[in-house]
Formats: structure tokens, C-alpha cells, sequence
């Protein structure tokens, strides 16, 4: 059963005519998945959240955290973390006392080992006595994170956990989200749009854009272009890339291939690789490299988020 669950969520602020921040979202979360939620800035990534948290009721569809609805169940709130883009840290208190008073809020028991050992795993144990206010942002982060999850959550939430930080503070923010989820086996929702970070922590991905998810699937999948598959075969000659587009392209065959220059950009997998360098072969003509090439994160991501119009 899905731990987070949305089905056709729709969220619009200002009165029934108001444009959908959210329209129709579908997603379902496994337990002990590092799900990956992209979007450009204004995609609708953090009211998703805060739905998803029960902060914000959707104004349609259905919302469900452990088979609950977030937003009328407190009990929910134990098995959560949380750490948003601006963690909320008391700039008064020090590290140990915002971590102590975490920990009384959520009833942990023995918090001062629990304490100790966030402290050391988010790498911040001898500053556990400055103030917050003297912290930078990368420290403050580190210890939003260790904040989020004094309780020992189930699910963790996590809102551009990297944002505004420098290379180094965010290379130690994602080391520390990757022994989080190897080690601790926390459900984790990343909101982001850094795409290396997701690439590195998710296993799956959907990609938000103006509101609706354009693309849910394994990175591993999107990279090599969903179910279907692309193959580039280069030829001698422009003249026998355009021979070759009439015989793949014959009944039976390929329906989707295209000559660019000397090169022909075959889609589907109506045959294999192995049948079209035969075909090609066979027919006489001189193949100078066949290639089946992977798109990277970006590539899929641009591609998805890219409307005509769109700013890029």
C-alpha cells in the first residue's frame, strides 16, 4: 500500500474561477522510497506539500498519509517530518535547546542520547551550545534536517533542502540525506530543482509544470525515453540515409523514423538493433555507427518543462 497517496488533488486559491495551482495530481508513494518532485520555481511544488501535510485542504480529490487523511487526523503528526526552504529555527536558542524542545513536543524518550546522536550525524556537535543566530545557512540546514527527524519519522518531507546553499554545504546536506535513506530506510518526498541532487537520491521521479504532473516514472526510465526506445544509425552518405528511412520505414517495420543529414533517428521497437543493421547491410548500404543514446536528467527535464512560449 502506498505510504502517500494523492488522486486527482486540485488546489485553486481565490474563489472557484481562480486558475488550478494544482490540477489533477496523481501520485503514490511507496514505503521507503526517495521520491523526486521537480518543477520550476512557481510549478506548485510546496502547496503540494503542504497538502500532503494536511496544512492546506485540496480543494478536490483525495489526499491520504498512511491511509488517513492528513488534514483531520493529529496522530499522523508523529510518524512525519518535516524541513521546508525556511526551516523556522528560534535564532535565540542554541542548537541543543531548539533539539530539546523538538524533542519534549514529540515525547521522545531517552532525548538526550537521541540528541547526542543527531547532533554528531548531522556533523554540528561542537557548536551544540552557540546560538542559532550565529549559525550559517548550510549549519542552519543541518540542523533543520536533525530537527526533522528527532522523533525518528516514518516519512520525511523535504522542500528545496538545498536551496541557497553553497557547492560544499549542499554536497554535505545530500551526503547526509543519502545515509539518512541507505541507513534509516525513511520514506522521503524531495522537493527540488536541483536536478543533480535528485538524480543522485531518487529512485523515481514526477516532474510538475504549470500545475499538472507531466512525467512520473524511474529516472532510469525517463533517461532512455519511456517505453520508447531510440536508435541512431549514421550512414556514408546523406543520399543513403534517406534509403535507409524507406526501407525501415516499409510495412511491417518501423513507423517512426526520420533522416537528419546522414543519419537516421529510428523510434519504437518494432525491431531489433541487430534486425535493422541486417536490413541496412543486406541493402548495400555503408553504416558508419549505430548508437542507442541515453538523454541525461536534464535533457528530460527540459524537454518536459519546455512549452512553446515557455522562458528557458
Amino acid at each position: 500500500m502506498a505510504v502517500v497517496e494523492a488522486i486527482d488533488l486540485t488546489k485553486k486559491f481565490g474563489g472557484k474561477h481562480a486558475l488550478p495551482v494544482l490540477d489533477g495530481i496523481n501520485i503514490a508513494i511507496e514505503p521507503g522510497e526517495v521520491f523526486g518532485y521537480l518543477g520550476p520555481n512557481g510549478a506548485g511544488k510546496t502547496t503540494t506539500i503542504r497538502v500532503l501535510l494536511g496544512l492546506l485542504r485540496p480543494s478536490s480529490g483525495t489526499v491520504r498519509v498512511f491511509g488517513e487523511d492528513p488534514a483531520a487526523c493529529d496522530s499522523l503528526r508523529r510518524r512525519l517530518g518535516v524541513l521546508m526552504e525556511n526551516s523556522g529555527l528560534d535564532d535565540r536558542m542554541t542548537a541543543l535547546q531548539s533539539l530539546q524542545f523538538h524533542a519534549r513536543l514529540y515525547g521522545v524518550a531517552s532525548p538526550d542520547r537521541r540528541i547526542d546522536e543527531l547532533l554528531d550525524f548531522v556533523g554540528l556537535p561542537e557548536v551544540r551550545d552557540k546560538k542559532v543566530g550565529t549559525f550559517s545557512t548550510g549549519m542552519k540546514r543541518k540542523l533543520g534536517l536533525a530537527r526533522a527527524i528527532v522523533h525518528d519519522p516514518e516519512v520525511l518531507f523535504l522542500d528545496e533542502p538545498s536551496a541557497g546553499l553553497d557547492p560544499e554545504a549542499q554536497l554535505m546536506v545530500r551526503k547526509l540525506l543519502q545515509e539518512l535513506a541507505a541507513t534509516r530506510r525513511i520514506t522521503v518526498f524531495l522537493n527540488s530543482h536541483h536536478l543533480d541532487e535528485v538524480q543522485r537520491l531518487c529512485s523515481r521521479i514526477a516532474v510538475l509544470h504549470r500545475g499538472r504532473i507531466r512525467a512520473c516514472d524511474t529516472i532510469e526510465s525517463l533517461r532512455h525515453g519511456g517505453a520508447e526506445e531510440r536508435l541512431e544509425v549514421r550512414l556514408r552518405t546523406d543520399a543513403q540515409a534517406l534509403q535507409a528511412v524507406e526501407l525501415l520505414a516499409a510495412p511491417g517495420r518501423l513507423g517512426n523514423v526520420v533522416a537528419d543529414g546522414d543519419t537516421v533517428i529510428a523510434r519504437g521497437n518494432g525491431m531489433s538493433t541487430p534486425g535493422i543493421v541486417s536490413l541496412l547491410v543486406h541493402a548495400g548500404l555503408e553504416i558508419e555507427e549505430v548508437t542507442r543514446p541515453i538523454k541525461s536528467l536534464e535533457d528530460v527535464y527540459f524537454e518536459i518543462v519546455r512549452d512553446e512560449g515557455d522562458p528557458v
